[in-house]
């Protein structure tokens, strides 16, 4: 994927975006009638020939190609009105390896091997969609997802702004690089399987510096298939635990509303409180989403566990922030629910997935780092613990 970091967006488009974008939808949903009935065709195609010939390649990446344009432009990922070709040039654009020999079984299977992609793609995309891969060939109303939230959120930050906010527009990015491959895969252009690690995907940009990190150590994936199995069962003292530690956490963050509006910081002990419960829940998480494989503890101790989160020191913050933090956090909550559902999908996939290969997919494990990550710095934000609003960008 190829991009032009232009974060600059016209109030006057952005507002009327998805009435612009009505012939585009139009024309997209008549371009996918026609690609699933050439697909079909050119699943027999490549079975015997382990190959798709030059034209239908170009005829299927033009097509997702278009589809990425169509679903940058609507959900505010990019500015300028497209094409109706799918031709090389548009701010958010794709470059397509050319055709190459394929495995038959991974043809053959095509249809069912490309369904966990498919599922994750939803997730990262929208909740309706009407083609292969509502995060690369969306042309309806999308309803929940990631890439749809995004747009939501940037729809009203645009209107106010005239620009795009750089951490939501990457996660864009990042779900139609995604998109895109779920969809060439589908459509046999290729038989590398997608990935989702934002670190392989994401846009090569180094996030800025945040006062509240993720560390993890080393992890080659390998799983326990008998954990794995017992996975949610083995988490219920925990779960039982984090919502008693939760409703607690609640009144605390009240008592350091009050004196953190007073006296312009958060007091050294309620911070600390916090921090411990934003951690548990980080490492409780990690544990059942498969993203990492130790029992953890139920304290939430700094370093206890592979998958942490490091908190910086009460700092002096803003009180008018302060003051409204319940309201200003409401979009990054918004945010952190799809990305949580995201990991909850890829906890989902690498659960049969241990059992089968007793090991969580790399790319699946990433994109769950990357939820905890944001959503580590979602709650911290709205727990006082920082005055740094949550950065949406995927990891570099």
């Amino acid at each position: 994927m190829r991009v032009i970091e232009d974060l600059t967006r016209n109030r006057l488009t952005v507002f009327f975006r998805f009435f612009f974008s009505i012939p585009h939808i139009l024309w997209l949903g008549i371009w996918t009638f026609g690609v699933v009935l050439v697909a079909f065709v050119a699943w027999f195609i490549v079975l015997f020939r382990r190959e798709l010939p030059p034209g239908l390649h170009r005829f299927f990446t033009m097509y997702i190609r278009y589809a990425i344009h169509v679903n940058a432009y609507l959900n505010l990922a990019a500015n300028p009105f497209p094409d109706f070709l799918g031709e090389n040039g548009y701010e958010v654009d794709l470059e397509f390896d050319p055709p190459a020999p394929q495995n038959r079984w991974k043809t053959g299977f095509r249809f069912v091997l490309a369904v966990p992609a498919l599922i994750v793609g939803a997730a990262l995309g929208g909740g309706a969609s009407g083609a292969f891969s509502s995060a690369g060939t969306t042309y309806g109303l999308q309803l929940a997802g990631v890439l749809s939230t995004c747009a939501f959120l940037t729809w009203f930050y645009a209107l106010v702004k005239a620009r795009a906010p750089e951490g939501l527009a990457r996660l864009q990015w990042y779900g139609l690089h995604y998109g895109a491959q779920v969809a060439a895969y589908a459509l046999l252009v290729t038989d590398r399987y997608p990935t989702s690690d934002p670190e392989r995907v994401g846009i090569p940009w180094a996030a800025p510096e945040h006062p509240v990190q993720l560390v993890h150590q080393p992890d080659d994936g390998t799983r326990t298939r008998l954990t794995v199995f017992f996975r949610l069962l083995l988490g219920l003292p925990h779960i039982v635990w984090l919502i008693l530690w939760g409703v607690l956490a609640l009144i605390v963050a009240f008592v350091n509303w009050v004196v953190t509006l007073f006296r312009g910081q958060s007091a050294d002990a309620l911070h600390r409180f916090l921090a411990a419960y934003v951690r548990y829940q980080t490492h409780v998480t990690a544990f059942l989403g498969l993203t990492s494989n130790p029992f953890p503890g139920f304290t939430g101790t700094p370093g206890s566990y592979p998958v942490d989160v490091d908190i910086a020191a009460p700092e002096r913050q803003n009180r008018w922030t302060v003051g409204f933090r319940f309201l200003l956090a409401i979009p990054a909550f918004l945010l952190s629910s799809a990305l949580t559902t995201a990991l909850w999908v890829a906890a989902f996939l690498g659960w049969f997935a241990g059992l089968f290969t007793a090991r969580m997919p790399d790319g699946l494990r990433k994109l769950g780092l990357f939820a905890l990550r944001y959503g580590a710095q979602a709650s911290a934000y709205g727990l006082l613990l920082t005055n740094r609003y949550p950065y949406a960008g995927p990891p570099a």
